[in-house]
């Protein structure tokens, strides 16, 4: 999976664009790299928009499990995630919402860019 991360500076979030095959590694990757640039800048917001995505992997357990390697790496609890996807890919991205959410994440999955960003902001 690849992405790209911009910050925005006016409303104080992150913009996190993905594509290709989002996987467990990618997937971890990439939110080590968003926890690093949320750091960096201050920010406690992000906007992961997965629209380019073309398959998602991984299994449940893996999804499970994803909430606790997120605080491994060092997410923080206080942090909002907006996710946009498509609608071939809700299954796996409700369940990744429930799982984060009962983990104490506020973390939110939308298949509009416009109705993401009114939650994430706030």
């Amino acid at each position: 999976m690849d992405w790209n991360i911009v910050i925005n500076g006016e409303f104080k979030y992150v913009e996190v664009i993905t594509g290709g095959i989002a996987d467990k590694d990618d997937s971890l990757n990439m939110a080590k790299a968003i926890t690093h640039a949320m750091k960096t800048n201050r920010i406690t917001k992000a906007l992961i928009d997965h629209r380019n995505v073309e398959n998602v992997t991984g299994s449940v357990f893996d999804i499970y499990n994803r909430p606790k390697l997120f605080r491994i790496i060092g997410i923080i609890l206080r942090i909002k995630i907006a996710e946009i996807i498509k609608s071939e890919h809700l299954k796996h991205f409700k369940f990744l919402e429930t799982v984060s959410v009962n983990q104490g994440y506020r973390m939110s999955t939308f298949q509009d860019r416009e109705k993401a960003l009114a939650w994430l902001l706030e």
